[in-house]
Order: structure tokens, then sequence, then C-alpha cells
């Protein structure tokens, strides 16, 4: 069983790899598609998270400790942890090309 899912792993993220393009590679319109984009990520981000950090107070003040409280928390981490882009990186490449 780890042996399969260390081979999905893998694959998943070769797959990603051949997928995704280098941000060097972009044109400057691709680039300011992508800063957009993430900005719209975020913003979406941090009312999922508000809302998800909301149902876990509300099931604290109510006492109700269990799923309720401990899902939306764990989903809420993997949010905030989520290395989603390299936000340093795209903003090299735009003051390098003097975008922003």
């Amino acid at each position: 069983m780890i042996k399969m899912n260390r081979i999905n792993w893998v694959i998943n993220h070769i797959q990603k790899k051949m997928t995704q393009k280098d941000l060097s590679e972009l044109t400057d319109e691709e680039l300011l598609q992508e800063v957009k984009k993430i900005k719209s990520n975020n913003i979406l981000n941090a009312v999922l998270i508000g809302f998800l950090l909301g149902i876990v107070f509300y099931s604290l003040v109510k006492n109700t400790w269990g799923l309720v409280t401990l899902v939306p928390l764990y989903i809420a981490y993997k949010l905030i942890k989520k290395p989603a882009h390299n936000n340093k990186e795209l903003e090299a490449i735009l003051k390098e090309r003097n975008l922003k």
C-alpha cells in the first residue's frame, strides 16, 4: 500500500511539473493574469479560513468538541500552509520586467 501511494505521488508530481509553465517563460500578459489569479485565490482563501474559524469558534462556544471542531480546523490549517504559488519569484520577475 505504501509503495502504491509513493508511486502515485511521483506520477502526480511529474505531471504537475510537465503541465505547469515556468514563470520566467511566461509573457508579460500571462504574468499579469497570474498575479490577478493569485490575488483572487488569496481573497477566496481568506474568506474560507474566516468561515471555517467561525465554525470552530461557534463550536467552542457551544461546548461541542468533535468533528464539527476538528475538521474545519484541519482544513483551515491546510489552506494556510498550502504553498500554492511562489510570491517571491513572481515579484522578482515582475520587478525585473518593470511590470509592477
